[in-house]
Formats: structure tokens, C-alpha cells, sequence
């Protein structure tokens, strides 16, 4: 049985999750004011560092000892100014009580961008001091909570959650670079929503979680890290701010109604923090 809940409400606050109750966090917060995904949002780049100050002291909490946060993020340009947010929100999480632990690029295929019209000023003037290059690269910043007891993990727990070599040494994942295809434009359930691909997830709970362990993504959006998390066993709790989005995440996790998986009654609850439940569907 996995259990999976949904909070709707600001992910400053997390009062519905108990102190060291998680075992992995993965996220990707809202893109700083870009025009493809909030434009505006912020009244100004400290709002955004609030935000995720706010965020990282809560998963601080809810996160077990020796436990896992993942950040997929990356600087921004927004009105020809390039804001430092990889760094920045480096220092949050380490002030925050986090160690840095690694840090992944996500590049994306050679043809995701052409020559766009920041990088082709080159063309027009092929000098030097012209040069802006286009970004195919997202950071996945990998924090720890103190340090992992390996030896807590029962035998019969680690062997159901036991990693593919094959998998694992054909895909590359050792390395600092993964190649995963984004996901594009008209995806029918990521409209509007700046989503990222279920490989990116799907690598990070096999690597740092076990079965039946608990996986929280704070900036839910469409629901992909509670999907993925549900698919490989474990439970999920997601937080999102826009309550427009509960139809697309409960269709992305199969839970229009009663629902078997894997002969187990996987349940899926959603708390609206301003109207109470909305009820529970096992």
C-alpha cells in the first residue's frame, strides 16, 4: 500500500507534515519572473530568495536525519539581467543546516534551441565583448541532512530496492552529466507548467530512497515526482499553491476513483488549507 497527499497552500508552511517523517525531497521551484512560467510572480528577486529560504527550513525539519534534498534549478535571465540563483540557492540550503553533497548537470538535446536572438547578436557582430550563449544546462543540486545510518535499512527493504546495474551503468547516471530529453512543448497534462521529465525523478528515488519511504516535492506542479514516486513504490506528498491544478495531478496519478495497484489500495488525499479536505480516495 502507498499513500499519497496532495496540500494545497504555500510551501513556507508545511504545519501537515510531522518532523523527520520524509526520507527524500525533489523539486523544481517556479523559475524566477520568466515569461514562459510566472512572469512577474516575484516583486523582486529577494521575494524569490524568501521563498526559497522559507522552503529549505521546512524540508530541513521534515526531512529525516542523514536524508536527501534535490533542487533542480538554474540561473535566470529576465530582462537582460542574469540573476545567480544556483549560488544563491546553494548558500539557503547550507544555512538552512544542509550539507552540499554534489551537484548534476541536466543538459538538454542539441536541438531543444536554435541560435536564439541573445546569442545570434554574434552574427550581426562578429567581435569581440558580443558573445551571449544560450543555455541547454538545469543544475540538480544534491544537499544531505547530517549523516546516513546505512545499517537501518532492513535487509529485506534493501534487496526489494536494489538498484540495475544494467540500468545504472548504461544510462550513465554515474556520471556529472545527464542527457535526458526535456519535456516538450504541448504535452497534453504540462500546459502552462514548466515540467521536467520523469528521468529526472525516476534516477533520483532509486538512488536515494527505498521502498516504501516517503518522497515530498514542495513545488508539485503537475504532479511528475508524485507519479514516479507511486510507480516505484513509494509514498508521496506534494505541496502546490494553484488549486486549478488538482484535476491534472489526480489524472497524472491514475486517481479519478477506486484504484488497484498492484493487488494494494494505494489511497490519495487533498488537503486545501483554506477549505479543509476535500475527502479521501482509497
Amino acid at each position: 500500500m502507498t499513500t499519497h497527499k496532495l496540500i494545497i497552500g504555500n510551501c513556507m508552511s508545511m504545519e501537515e507534515i510531522s518532523d523527520e517523517s520524509v526520507h527524500l525531497m525533489i523539486t523544481s521551484p517556479p523559475y524566477f519572473n520568466a515569461p514562459f512560467d510566472y512572469k512577474g510572480l516575484f516583486k523582486n528577486y529577494d521575494q524569490y530568495l524568501e521563498l526559497l529560504s522559507g522552503m529549505a527550513k521546512e524540508v530541513y525539519r521534515v526531512l529525516q536525519n542523514g536524508r536527501i534534498a534535490v533542487l533542480i534549478i538554474d540561473d535566470m535571465l529576465v530582462d537582460g539581467e542574469k540573476f545567480p540563483i544556483v549560488a544563491d540557492a546553494t548558500k539557503i540550503f547550507q544555512n538552512a543546516g544542509f550539507r552540499y553533497r554534489d551537484r548534476i548537470i541536466w543538459k538538454k538535446p542539441d536541438g531543444y534551441l536554435r541560435i536564439s536572438r541573445r546569442s545570434g547578436v554574434l552574427l550581426q557582430h562578429p567581435y569581440p565583448m558580443y558573445f551571449y550563449p544560450d543555455n541547454l544546462l538545469e543544475s540538480i543540486l544534491i544537499f544531505q541532512k547530517g549523516r546516513f545510518n546505512y545499517n537501518s535499512i532492513p535487509k529485506d527493504v534493501r534487496e526489494k530496492s536494489k538498484i540495475d546495474i544494467k540500468e545504472f551503468s548504461e544510462n550513465k547516471w554515474y556520471m556529472t552529466l545527464w542527457e535526458i530529453t526535456n519535456v516538450l512543448p504541448g504535452a497534453p497534462l504540462e500546459k502552462e507548467i514548466a515540467a521536467f521529465p520523469e528521468e529526472i525523478p525516476y534516477r533520483i528515488i532509486k538512488l536515494f530512497s527505498y521502498v516504501g519511504e516517503t518522497v515530498l516535492d514542495p513545488f508539485v506542479g503537475s504532479g511528475t515526482t508524485m507519479k514516479v514516486a507511486k510507480a516505484l513504490g513509494r509514498n508521496s506528498i506534494g505541496i502546490e499553491i494553484k488549486k486549478s491544478l488538482i484535476p491534472i495531478i489526480k489524472k497524472k496519478l491514475g486517481f479519478e476513483g477506486q484504484l488497484n495497484f498492484d493487488n494494494h489500495e494505494d489511497t490519495f488525499e487533498i488537503i486545501v488549507r483554506e477549505g479543509g479536505k476535500y475527502g479521501c480516495i482509497s
